[in-house]
């Protein structure tokens, strides 16, 4: 089950179980829909087991809506086959990944860091 909390300006978002098919479409809504220009949000993989190219394609998504919203999206505490899901597909050097919350709560909160360039833009080369 996935949760959404919200503490000292920064949201926190807890992914489920499963990030496959059958559930990364509402994950991904679920975040979109969280996102507000200069939003911050924290999403923690902590409790995520399995994770299929449906998921990743999802948090790729979201990356994309926050970039389109100037708001801010650090993923933390990926561990395991998800963690392992993220380095072989390449995901783990465009998406902001911090090893804890804490990390992912102090890049949030840094102005100097500039995370506009994570992705390549929808229909451009590269």
């Amino acid at each position: 089950m996935n949760a959404m909390e919200r503490i000292g300006g920064i949201d926190m978002f807890q992914l489920p179980e499963r990030m496959d098919s059958a559930t990364a479409s509402g994950i991904e809504k679920d975040l979109l829909a969280s996102l507000r220009p200069g939003a911050k949000l924290i999403v923690d993989g902590s409790e995520v087991t399995y994770m299929s190219a449906a998921g990743v394609r999802a948090m790729a998504t979201v990356l994309h809506g926050a970039e389109a919203r100037e708001a801010q999206v650090v993923f933390c505490r990926f561990s395991g086959l998800a963690a392992d899901c993220l380095e072989v597909s390449g995901f783990s050097q465009l998406l902001d990944v911090a090893d804890t919350v804490e990390a992912a709560r102090e890049r949030l909160q840094s102005t100097s860091a500039d995370r506009s360039n994570r992705l390549h833009r929808r229909g451009s080369a590269g």
